[in-house]
C-alpha cells in the first residue's frame, strides 16, 4: 500500500547547522541548541541578621561610653552594673531597697558620671561591711539593724536625699557654671557624712568599750540613741577620710575640698548625736525616726561643706 509522501515531509535544515570532520567530510549531527529560559545572573540576597546585631552592639557600646552622660547611658550602665553586682546588692538591701538604689544609681550616673557612681558604690560596700560586723552579737544585744542589716527603701532614701538634691541641681544647671562644683562638693560631703555615721554607729555597737551620751556624757549601753564611743568615732573619721580620698582620686573634689568634706561630716555627725539624744523617741517627736534623722544629718553635712567652701574661697 502506497503511503502519502506528505507524511514524511520534514522542513529543510540549513546546511550550516551540520558540521563535518575535515577528513571524512561526512555529516555528523545537526547543531541544535536547546532553548532554556535565561536565569538572572544575581540572586536576591537573603536577609542577614549579623550586620543588624553588630550595629546594635556598636550603638550600645557608644551609649555606654557617651560623655557627658545621658539618661539612656546612665540607665544602661547602671543596669549592667546592677546585674553584675547582684550578689552584693542582695546581701545589703531588700528587694524594694534595690529598686530605690537603682533609681539612685541612675540619677548619680546622669549627674556625675562614673566617678559619682563609684563614690556611691564605695559607700555602699563599706557601709554594708560595717553593718555585718559582729552581727550575731548585735542581734543578741538587740542593737542590730533589721533584716540582718539588709536595708529598705526608707534607709536608701534617707541616706541619699541630700545627694539626690545636689544631683538634680547639677543636671539642670541651677546657679550656672559657678555652682556646678559646689553641687558636686555637696554630693560628696553628703555621702562622707552618712558613711561616717554608719561606720561609727556599727563599729561602736560592735567594739565600743564605753559609750557616752553626748548631751550629758553619762555612760549608757551600746546602741543608745545619741551615744558615742572612742572606737566608733575613730572608725567613722577614718571612713569619711577614705571616701573623701576616693572622691579626690576620681577628680570630683580637690585636696582642700576633701578636708572640707571630712570636717563637715564630723560636725554633722555630732549634731545628729545631739538630735538623737535630745529629741528622738521623745514625746512629740515620734515622727523623728532614724530615716528622718539621716536626712537631717546628711543635709547638714552637705550644706556645711558648701558654706565652708564659700567662706574659704569667697562668696
Amino acid at each position: 500500500m502506497a503511503l502519502s509522501t506528505t507524511l514524511f515531509r520534514f522542513p529543510p535544515i540549513p546546511l550550516q547547522q551540520f558540521h563535518h570532520t575535515p577528513s571524512t567530510k561526512r555529516l555528523l549531527y545537526p547543531r541544535i541548541s536547546p532553548q532554556f529560559p535565561k536565569m538572572p545572573l544575581t540572586a536576591k540576597a537573603l536577609p542577614n541578621p549579623v550586620p543588624g546585631f553588630r550595629g546594635a552592639v556598636s550603638e550600645a557600646i557608644a551609649l555606654i561610653q557617651s560623655s557627658p552622660a545621658t539618661w539612656k547611658s546612665a540607665f544602661l550602665n547602671n543596669f549592667l552594673i546592677f546585674i553584675a553586682g547582684a550578689p552584693i546588692l542582695v546581701s545589703g538591701l531588700s528587694l524594694s531597697g534595690i529598686a530605690a538604689a537603682f533609681l539612685l544609681g541612675t540619677l548619680t550616673w546622669r549627674a556625675f558620671g562614673s566617678p559619682g557612681f563609684l563614690l556611691v558604690a564605695t559607700y555602699f560596700v563599706i557601709g554594708t561591711a560595717a553593718t555585718k560586723v559582729k552581727m550575731a552579737q548585735k542581734e543578741a544585744q538587740g542593737v542590730a539593724e533589721k533584716r540582718k542589716g539588709r536595708r529598705g527603701p526608707g534607709s536608701v532614701i534617707g541616706s541619699s536625699a541630700a545627694g539626690c538634691v545636689c544631683a538634680f541641681l547639677s543636671i539642670y544647671g541651677v546657679g550656672g557654671e559657678a555652682f556646678l562644683r559646689l553641687w558636686q562638693l555637696g554630693f560628696v560631703a553628703s555621702f562622707c557624712t552618712k558613711l561616717s555615721d554608719t561606720v561609727s554607729s556599727e563599729i561602736g555597737k560592735a567594739y565600743g568599750k564605753t559609750t557616752y551620751l553626748v548631751t550629758t556624757l553619762k555612760i549608757v549601753p551600746r546602741g543608745t540613741e545619741g551615744a558615742v564611743s572612742a572606737e566608733g568615732t575613730s572608725a567613722g573619721l577614718l571612713a569619711s577620710i577614705l571616701l573623701a580620698f576616693v572622691g579626690c582620686l576620681m577628680g570630683q573634689i580637690d585636696a582642700v575640698e576633701a578636708v572640707i568634706c571630712v570636717v563637715a561630716a564630723q560636725i554633722a555627725n555630732l549634731g545628729e548625736s545631739f538630735i538623737g539624744a535630745a529629741l528622738q523617741g521623745k514625746e512629740g517627736f515620734r515622727w523623728l525616726n532614724n530615716d528622718v534623722v539621716n536626712v537631717i544629718n546628711i543635709s547638714m553635712g552637705s550644706i556645711l561643706a558648701i558654706l565652708i567652701q564659700k567662706i574659704l574661697r569667697g562668696f
